[in-house]
């Protein structure tokens, strides 16, 4: 299976943030998750992969081709949505569409027309009459209508409620079907289970891991305690510790765990990442 997108030693400095040495591949047809909790730098490389915001250093390559000198042509193959649609939020759908459409040279009508009815998309309404699901699928009417086989997507999820946020992923799910290439930024590790087979995870501005989403969570181990304190030694084999109701939860690299229990268990995503994060108490 082919990648369709390549970044290498991606780095952005702000005065409070660095993104360091972002590296990761995305393959043909695949879903993946971009994770990590907010401020950890998902945002800010998606938008030096589409050079919205100019990266420091670094390569990034779309279709085996570099995104240096060959921007209009990845961008009219790629689609990078951010959240939904808020510029004219007083212009009707069919509007913006129509300015839109000019700037893809591979735009098709008919696939328009096909995805907003497959979306119960008005085109007579506003973007501010849309609700923040609606919003996203509008988004999503463009990006495909032109043709876009890698999608990017900025917490498309965000905001939304539970049946919006099952219909959008069962949305990723027929277009990956389809051969597209889905890749989404999210907070929200519940979605991931639901829809994706890969993940990136992305802590403190460096990547963490970026892995098979089930042999990632198989290389981690959880024991949950009734202990009152930690006896010597867990404390520096551990990867995260938290309290609970009734003790402690430990999360350890799975070939790492320095006693026997009944209650070890392979954690969820979830539990991974509310573990790394806590580091310790």
């Amino acid at each position: 299976m082919k990648d369709v997108l390549r970044v290498s030693g991606l780095s952005k400095s702000y005065p409070s943030f660095k993104l360091r040495d972002v590296s990761f591949e995305i393959a043909e047809g695949s879903i993946t998750g971009f994770i990590g909790r907010n401020g950890a730098g998902k945002s800010t490389t998606l938008k030096c992969i589409m050079n919205t915001v100019r990266k420091d250093g670094g390569e990034v390559f779309f279709f085996g081709k570099p995104f240096d000198g060959n921007e209009r042509e990845i961008k009219n193959r790629t689609g990078f949505i951010t959240g939904g649609v808020d510029y004219y939020p007083g212009k009707k759908l069919k509007t913006i569409t129509d300015v839109t459409k000019r700037f893809y040279d591979a735009w098709s009508d008919e696939d328009y027309r096909r995805y907003t009815s497959s979306f119960d998309l008005d085109e007579n309404k506003t973007p501010r009459q849309l609700s923040q699901g609606m919003r996203v699928k509008y988004s999503l009417a463009l990006a495909l209508s032109h043709n876009a086989d890698l999608l990017i997507l900025d917490e498309p999820t965000s905001g939304l409620d539970p049946v919006s946020r099952e219909d959008l992923l069962e949305t990723f799910l027929r277009l990956s079907d389809e051969g597209k290439t889905v890749l989404f930024s999210t907070h929200v590790t519940s979605d991931l289970e639901k829809c994706a087979s890969n993940i990136i995870y992305i802590k403190d501005g460096g990547i963490f891991a970026e892995d098979d989403m089930r042999d990632f969570e198989k290389k981690f181990a959880l024991i949950e305690t009734t202990w009152q304190s930690l006896p010597d030694g867990v404390s520096e084999k551990a990867i995260g510790i938290r309290r609970t109701k009734n003790g402690f939860s430990i999360l350890f690299y799975a070939n790492e765990v320095p006693f026997m229990s009944e209650n070890i268990k392979t954690p969820t995503l979830e539990d991974i990442m509310v573990h790394v994060e806590k580091e310790g108490l």
